[in-house]
């Protein structure tokens, strides 16, 4: 098995791996490379390159890479037909790096969450989200309050379809997804995306707003901000503007909004479910470094809220330094705040765990701005 096409294949992606190239872009290089494989073989190549490193812990690193390879894919496949074959307290020494345990409760099912596959989610537009349940094969409806969810089971390459490219649904984390019910814009209203990236919250908060009002976007990549530019025109989205911004002290515009979402920068430690190379990469000094930004970035866009306005925070980590501390730290720095509860909870901080919804990990705390 150690010579097979996949085992091959999955050898060349990982020795392209580094500190600069993480391993999803390592595999799409290989992808446009060699693009005439078949679809089955890119799967069993992406499955062998994460199960190397959702297994790395139990791997001889005297043996051949290949050897290597072969051995993670056997116990992926021994964790697939018996998640219970391998013991909690050996996941939390092997799975997952030394200093998580000081950050994140490494419960028994999260751990076992962590060595599954992730699942594959996608948001359909409004309009579109009953056709496609309907005329799609592998779509099932997805919790609440994500309303217009959909959990794809099937094979098909989905950025290949007709209704992808039409825009009628996006590839978005049920997590990603929930952030923005969180955020419960109206339309008609001005709101300020922050940490925009390539735009997939602004697209759902446009959506949420039925085109109406005004989203401002702004990230200081300036590649992320076309790829956002794209993607709203694909769907059809123009109720949006975009305006430099560095995270400095000084906003980019004198607007004070109903709503702003500061989708920050952060370790990504609740997606290590997907990217399983993020573990042997990200330090505690990230995560500290990380949670002093966060702060910052809060206290930089708090000043643009109107009175009455919304500020949601949100990181796609469950570190306790970059989510209930910072959002602990913000509120006692704020007191013209006041705790926002979110999605018809008491609570106005949501911590969503990858067992408990089979997506990415996220946290999100909200506020709003006393009146003057």
């Amino acid at each position: 098995m150690s010579d097979s096409p996949t085992i091959n294949r999955a050898s060349r992606v990982l020795v392209k791996v580094s500190p600069q190239v993480p391993a999803d872009a390592a595999l799409r290089e290989e992808m446009r490379a060699h693009a005439r494989i078949s679809p089955a073989e890119q799967r069993a190549v992406v499955r062998a390159v994460y199960s190397y490193y959702r297994w790395f812990g139990w791997l001889d690193q005297n043996a051949s890479l290949q050897s290597r390879i072969a051995h993670a894919i056997s116990l992926q496949n021994r964790f697939d037909a018996d998640p219970l074959s391998v013991k909690p307290e050996a996941l939390a020494a092997r799975a997952v790096p030394a200093w998580l345990v000081d950050e994140v409760e490494l419960s028994a099912e999260y751990l076992r969450q962590l060595q599954q596959e992730p699942a594959l989610w996608v948001r359909a537009q409004d309009e579109h989200y009953e056709a496609l349940l309907r005329a799609q094969p592998g779509f099932a409806p997805g919790p609440e309050p994500a309303t217009h969810a959909l959990h794809y089971s099937g094979s098909r390459d989905l950025f290949k379809t007709d209704e992808f490219k039409h825009g009628l649904f996006e590839i978005q984390d049920l997590g990603s997804q929930i952030v923005g019910h969180a955020c419960a814009p109206q339309p008609g209203e001005t709101w300020w995306d922050a940490c925009a990236g390539e735009g997939g919250k602004l697209l759902h908060l446009a959506d949420l707003m039925q085109g109406k009002g005004l989203i401002w976007a702004s990230d200081r990549s300036h590649r992320r901000i076309t790829q956002l530019r794209k993607r709203a025109s694909r769907a059809q989205v123009f109720n949006y503007r975009v305006v430099p911004w560095n995270g400095g002290p000084i906003p980019p515009t004198k607007t004070k909004f109903d709503g702003i979402l500061l989708d920050a920068p952060c370790s990504g430690v609740g997606t290590w479910q997907r990217h399983p190379h993020a573990r042997w990469t990200v330090t505690p000094t990230d995560v500290a470094e990380l949670a002093t930004l966060q702060l910052q970035l809060l206290d930089h866009v708090a000043g643009s809220l109107k009175p009455g306005g919304r500020l949601i925070y949100a990181v796609c980590t469950i570190t306790k330094s970059e989510t209930s501390a910072v959002a602990a730290a913000f509120g006692a720095a704020h007191p013209e705040f006041e705790p926002l509860p979110l999605l018809d909870a008491d609570d106005h901080e949501l911590t969503i765990w990858p067992q408990d919804w089979n997506a990415n990990g996220m946290f999100i705390a909200g506020w709003k701005r006393k009146q003057e």
